[in-house]
């Protein structure tokens, strides 16, 4: 991240500006991080034999979720379960 320096003689829309960019790198070093996450699940899943099996159910995944989202871990339906109980 970049260094916002001390905001010493930043007016008002400066200083404003300067957080909206801190809280947004913030957010997309988040999201990155969650990504690895999310990407480390899925290699453990597939060196213990169960990548692209849905962890509520145990089901196989759909071929096209796994291709558009190759970290899911969970089919469509358990996917759209989780999604309605939100």
């Amino acid at each position: 991240m970049r260094d916002s320096g001390d905001g010493a003689g930043d007016d008002q829309a400066d200083t404003g500006t300067k957080n909206i960019t801190r809280e947004h790198e913030l957010a997309l070093a988040a999201n990155a991080r969650e990504m690895l996450i999310q990407t480390e699940r899925a290699l453990d899943r597939l060196h213990s034999g169960t990548y692209g099996l849905c962890e509520n159910c145990g089901n196989a995944i759909g071929k096209a979720r796994m291709q558009a989202f190759p970290r899911a871990t969970l089919c469509v339906e358990c996917k759209q379960k989780q999604e309605r109980r939100y």
